[in-house]
């Protein structure tokens, strides 16, 4: 048996015990008091039953209908015991008011036994309070947080009858009365708080708390991220947070996971044991603006290629850092002088942009080739050929060899049936790169061309 589950089946025995101990002095003595607090004990029966329903069934793993969970039934639960005492205090307040008005007649005997009673139910009520509250703080439950908010208030409402004997028994009968419309008071109190806890989180409403410690918490993630939306929901103690963040359009699909696991670690350190879904979408603006920056630097005479292209934003404007290659041949001097004109030129079209700081690399020039002697390759181009053929069904319409400086470099291409798709005419050039780079592993690079 859970620790939760053993908590709840306790309370229904105090709750048990309360309800006969009061009952039995208050019908003996006729302490409208009593009864009422009997009433109210019996509320918290039914309240302590409904907590031992619902720790059971919320403590259940998610399942294929409950992908969420069960813990919404500790708040259905709650729910219930705010009607239940609604209803209990209506009760109370009615008998109360005829007593108060004067249309009957109090009936109460305040005998030494009801006041022993009374006392001893304080007791038992500041004892299961403690333990109830601590409970729920332990594990963050809401059905035993309900039960010690209400063992609280039967607290307060048996040290209120308490009161209201010792008055009958000074002479004033209708005090008894006015403790049990206290009694009423404190339900009422208990139960309106206990409805709008509970349908705040059955209708889904943010947790203000927690959805501003996981905003910041993924705010102050390093590096950052675009936080575009957080949504979040309660139950049973536990967090669900749905999160979309930006990445940058360049960023490959391992560091998209990267970021995203980056931001559930960051929301599980500020909220222990929460849910977290983290969806991962390209930073449409942020591309827009790295399109923006390569069309000017590419207006530049001399710019062939730009790559690594990063933006920072900072408090005076954004800050661009890029690679630009230029021909090896150029002079230190003259690249320099290109890439002043790149950063001016950029500077010009993104006015956004405050600086801009260029990383020089020579552009490697075509490397030289020949055709190698045919007796060299005839070999190898025969054994191409039934490499082709053994996995196509048809032998190559060209084989061709190139020596460069880096070696060997063989072409093929293959011709396909026309309505192949893409995807597999793709796979099919692949696994045939593969079967000659295995066949001659001296070769430096194999190029496949497919057409129909």
């Amino acid at each position: 048996m859970s620790p939760q589950r053993r908590t709840a089946l306790v309370s229904v025995v105090a709750a048990c015990v309360l309800i006969s101990l009061k009952l039995a002095t208050g019908l003996a003595s006729g302490s409208l008091g009593l009864v009422s607090e009997a009433v109210h004990s019996g509320t918290d029966l039914v309240a302590a039953l409904l907590t031992l329903f619902a720790v059971g069934v919320s403590g259940r793993p998610a399942d294929r209908g409950h992908p969420y969970g069960h813990g919404k039934a500790e708040h259905l639960a709650a729910l219930a015991e705010a009607g239940i005492l609604v209803l209990a205090s209506l009760y109370i307040s009615y008998r109360s008011l005829a007593v108060l008005v004067g249309s009957a007649e109090p009936s109460v005997d305040p005998v030494w036994y009801a006041i022993l009673v009374v006392l001893i139910v304080i007791a038992i009520d500041a004892s299961r309070m403690i333990v109830s509250l601590r409970a729920s703080r332990r594990y963050g439950s809401p059905a035993l947080a309900s039960n010690a908010l209400h063992f609280g208030s039967d607290l307060m409402g048996s040290t209120a009858v308490l009161c209201g004997l010792l008055l009958a028994r000074a002479g004033w009968r209708e005090g008894d009365a006015l403790a049990a419309l206290f009694v009423a008071v404190l339900v009422l109190i208990a139960a309106a708080r206990l409805m709008r806890g509970n349908v705040d989180v059955l209708m889904d409403r943010v947790p203000v708390d927690a959805e501003r410690a996981a905003r910041e918490a993924i705010e102050h993630l390093k590096p950052g991220v675009q936080l575009r939306r957080l949504r979040m929901r309660e139950a049973a103690g536990r967090h669900f947070a749905d999160v979309v963040i930006g990445v940058s359009p360049d960023a490959g699909v391992g560091q998209g996971h990267a970021a995203a696991d980056a931001v559930e670690a960051a929301v599980q350190r500020a909220l222990p044991q929460s849910d977290i879904v983290v969806h991962v979408e390209p930073d449409v603006e942020d591309a827009a603006l790295r399109e923006r920056i390569n069309a000017a630097a590419l207006t530049v005479p001399g710019v062939r290629e730009l790559h690594n292209v990063r933006v920072v934003a900072v408090d005076d404007g954004l800050q661009v850092a890029l690679h630009l290659k230029l021909p090896q041949d150029l002079t230190l001097q003259n690249a320099h002088d290109v890439a002043s004109q790149v950063e001016r030129a950029i500077a010009e079209a993104v006015p956004e942009v405050a600086s801009v700081q260029t990383h020089l690399e020579p552009l490697r020039e075509p490397a030289a080739g020949s055709a190698p002697a045919g007796a060299n390759v005839e070999a190898d181009a025969q054994r191409v050929r039934g490499l082709v053929k053994a996995r196509t069904g048809a032998p190559p319409r060209e084989v061709r060899f190139l020596q460069t400086e880096d070696g060997l470099v063989a072409f093929l291409t293959l011709g396909l049936d026309p309505e192949c798709t893409l995807a597999d005419a793709h796979a099919l050039a692949s696994e045939v790169e593969e079967d000659v780079r295995r066949a001659l592993p001296e070769l430096a690079d194999v190029s496949v061309h497919t057409e129909p």
